[in-house]
């Protein structure tokens, strides 16, 4: 299974991952959109500081059923900018999962006037389980052994 197969079968079975910067582990919702885990953060969103000035992240999922660590994968970061090539699909897809959405309707203007939309895309072989280091910060999922 390639790289990408595989975080996208668990990005898409999962309603969170861990995208880990500057030393931290953030736990974020997110939605699978072509090949990239896309997420928006800031303003009444999650919050995920700095993160477009980020040029790669660590994305760390995780299985459904037992919830331990799958894999972990390295991603870049890509702005999403209003109007630009991805917006669009990202933004709708972003809006039809996030769950209780108080204004559906002006969600995304809101996004692209308060938040940062970002793709985080797999450009680094995954690592499983048995070659990840179990030295990870308590927010991070547990190693499934």
């Amino acid at each position: 299974m390639s790289t990408t197969d595989l975080v996208a079968d668990l990005a898409k079975k999962s309603g969170l991952v861990w995208v880990t910067y500057a030393g931290r582990d953030h736990a974020v919702w997110h939605e699978w959109v072509g090949d990239a885990v896309c997420v928006v953060s800031g303003g009444a969103e999650q919050s995920l500081p700095g993160i477009a000035e980020q040029r790669a992240v660590t994305i760390s999922l995780r299985s459904k059923s037992t919830r331990a660590l799958a894999a972990r994968v390295e991603a870049r970061v890509e702005v999403v900018a209003p109007g630009s090539e991805h917006w669009e699909t990202v933004t709708s897809a972003l809006r039809a999962g996030r769950l209780n959405l108080a204004d559906s309707a002006t969600a995304v203007e809101r996004w692209a006037a308060e938040s940062v939309v970002v793709r985080l895309v797999p450009d680094a072989p995954a690592s499983t389980p048995a070659a990840i280091s179990d030295d990870i910060g308590h927010t991070s999922p547990r190693l499934a052994r």
